[in-house]
């Protein structure tokens, strides 16, 4: 098995990788606590490249790195690659997009994930993008998943995240068409 640092300090997010890479020979890990990269693209794919070449060159081993968020069209973009950073807790980014957002008719929206994987030179190996089509709601629906997955609804599901089972919205997300698409790359350069 070759490993493959995760550019995470969170053990949730090794987990949900973990989830997207089974049977596979990469053997996932945490990246050293020690070892902090600033965010400083400007797109969800610059932040994943960035994210994934520190930590394999500060390791010498390769490594996987994702950056995602919620793009709101109306919003232009927003809050884009500082979802994380839009409110203070999961409620406060909520009511911020709704309240911005207003009565506007054009709702849509899009989670998108990067993923970028650096060799241990640093180099990118691969990098791929997952897109999750969607509107937003009016109000919170459904008690399941973190962030925006209470306003973020999915017309050909019928559901907003928050609504949906894990493996549902394992299968639908943006994170998980990332992996999909990742997934034969993986293989080859294992």
């Amino acid at each position: 098995m070759t490993v493959l640092v995760v550019a995470t300090g969170n053990p949730g997010k090794l987990k949900e990788m973990q989830a997207y890479l089974t049977d596979t020979d990469w053997e996932l890990q945490l990246k050293p606590p020690e070892i902090d990269v600033e965010e400083t693209g400007t797109t969800f794919a610059e932040n994943a490249r960035l994210k994934a070449s520190s930590v394999a060159k500060a390791i010498g081993k390769w490594a996987i790195a994702d950056d995602s968020g919620l793009s709101v069209n109306a919003l232009d973009g927003a809050p884009g690659i500082y979802s994380a950073r839009y409110g203070k807790s999961d409620r406060d980014r909520i009511d911020r997009v709704l309240r911005e957002l207003g009565d506007t008719d054009n709702r849509d929206a899009q989670f998108v994930c990067a993923i970028a994987i650096a060799r241990p030179d640093g180099s990118i190996a691969a990098e791929v993008e997952g897109i999750c089509p969607g509107e937003i709601l009016t109000e919170p629906r459904g008690n399941d998943g973190f962030g925006y997955d209470p306003i973020f609804y999915v017309p050909e599901l019928g559901m907003s995240f928050a609504e949906m089972s894990p493996q549902q919205k394992h299968e639908c997300s943006h994170r998980g068409r990332a992996f999909q698409a990742l997934r034969p790359t993986l293989d080859r350069l294992a």
